[in-house]
């Protein structure tokens, strides 16, 4: 496929470069040479210097049979009209990075689409919802729901209380039990487990399973004694907070903390009508802190634009006895180290953009699509087409790349945990986990009439 991308900030490198790993033939355009100096001979990409919303320069690109234009710049009627030039251009799909909330209203998508922008990205709204699925189970690093959380995918870190430590895998998921491991993170190094494969004190597991047994899941893995959480401190008053703090559940008693005055008054007036309370001050100040109730809180969100800042904040909050921290680490170079100092959940915004666009390059039909950093995986949730090879055969003989997990899946809203003998059918939403860019090779089983 043939995707050109718009803006070589954080998340156009970033796509950019998933892209070359899965040998697509990609473009990045931007007007300052710096920001492309290197990639095209470090990457296999191809760069290119200029306005994106300049015609000569789309034309310059391939717009004219590219399968997909991105709009990445950091301005959102820039790369608005540059999806609308692409597509005027012949590009087949396009998809603008956005600011607007209200652009997002569902009843507004066959306008956009009418002026040939098919798809809206506002990441600020994606890493909220990150925030809040970590806010409402304390205990849960990661969450991943499909279909209303018929099928869950959670991501825990096991401590010494853990009921299932050193005991093969075999005799832990088998057939009749209510959950599979489907990744390990230990030493910096992913496992993708077999039967023989044991959970270790510190391990990072994720755990596919149904809603039911979540209450399940968090016995097992020793995290009964967390306190659900009912009150919030985040620190940073940026378009992130201000979603994370508009779509909490009503029963968390929400605080931000924003170092700006003027940025204060301006959070005041977007979140007027909400139980949400903005303090003027600095998050890392101890004194400040425990005057605002941290002994007190069970979660603390570190969301300013500084990654070193979040992490420090989220130690101290840590320090002070808070169990659940949350730090968006936006320079990716970052985040093993925050993984190591045992920051919690850690968001990425480019990650979780790129994520959302790269789940349209795949033929298959794809319902959802999120990249975990940690393990350097993707969780796909693929819908099984009718006469595609995925249908024909029990899971055990599909002969799937190696590093390809098929954790559950969900018939007629019914959750189901795959195993080895289960057939899968057309109309499954299957929750497929692919680890190291296997995602191009797993497709085709999810695709009618595809050659064996």
């Amino acid at each position: 496929m043939k995707i050109i991308i718009g803006g070589a900030g954080a998340t156009g490198t970033h796509l950019a470069k998933l892209l070359s790993r899965e040998r697509q033939d990609c473009v990045l355009i931007d007007e300052d040479p710096s920001r492309l100096e290197g990639l095209d001979t470090d990457y296999d990409m191809m760069t290119l210097q200029g306005s994106p919303t300049s015609i000569k320069v789309l034309e310059e690109a391939g717009a004219d049979d590219a399968d997909l234009f991105v709009g990445v710049t950091p301005d959102e009627s820039r790369n608005m009209n540059a999806c609308i030039l692409a597509h005027a251009i012949g590009t087949r799909k396009t998809v603008a990075r956005i600011d607007n909330y209200e652009y997002l209203s569902p009843e507004l998508k066959p306008f956009f689409s009418k002026l040939g922008i098919d798809s809206l990205i506002y990441p600020e709204v994606l890493a909220a919802q990150d925030i809040n699925n970590g806010l409402r189970m304390s205990w849960v690093r990661q969450r991943w729901d499909v279909h209303g959380g018929a099928l869950v995918m959670l991501g825990v870190k096991l401590r010494d209380k853990c009921e299932v430590l050193n005991r093969p895998l075999r005799e832990l998921c088998g057939p009749e039990d209510p959950y599979h491991i489907v990744a390990i993170k230990r030493d910096g190094e992913t496992i993708i487990p077999g039967g023989n494969d044991e959970l270790h004190y510190l391990d990072f597991a994720y755990f596919m399973t149904t809603k039911e047994y979540i209450p399940y899941i968090r016995k097992i893995a020793g995290k009964e004694h967390y306190e659900d959480v009912k009150n919030v401190i985040i620190m940073g008053g940026g378009k992130t907070s201000v979603r994370a703090a508009l779509t909490t559940p009503d029963y968390m008693n929400v605080k931000i903390i924003e170092a700006d005055e003027r940025r204060c008054d301006r959070l005041n007036e977007l979140l007027g009508d909400t139980d949400t309370m903005v303090i003027h001050g600095d998050g890392r100040n101890i004194s400040l802190l425990l005057d605002e109730g941290i002994r007190n809180t069970q979660a603390f969100v570190a969301l300013t634009g500084n990654a070193e800042t979040n992490i420090l904040a989220c130690l101290t909050a840590k320090r002070l006895g808070v169990r659940k921290t949350i730090a968006m680490v936006e320079n990716l170079d970052y985040v093993s180290m925050a993984e190591e100092l045992d920051i919690g959940t850690i968001i990425n915004k480019k990650t979780i953009a790129a994520s959302h666009i790269f789940q349209m390059l795949l033929d298959a039909e794809v319902s959802n699509m999120r990249s975990l950093m940690l393990v350097d995986s993707d969780v796909v949730e693929f819908v099984a087409a009718k006469g595609s090879p995925v249908t024909k055969k029990p899971v055990k003989d599909l002969g799937l790349p190696f590093g390809v997990t098929i954790g559950g899946l969900v018939r007629h809203n019914e959750g189901m945990l795959v195993g080895g003998n289960s057939q899968i059918e057309a109309g499954d939403s299957v929750m497929v986990f692919c680890h190291e860019q296997n995602l191009k090779k797993v497709e085709k089983f999810f695709k009618p009439h595809t050659l064996w």
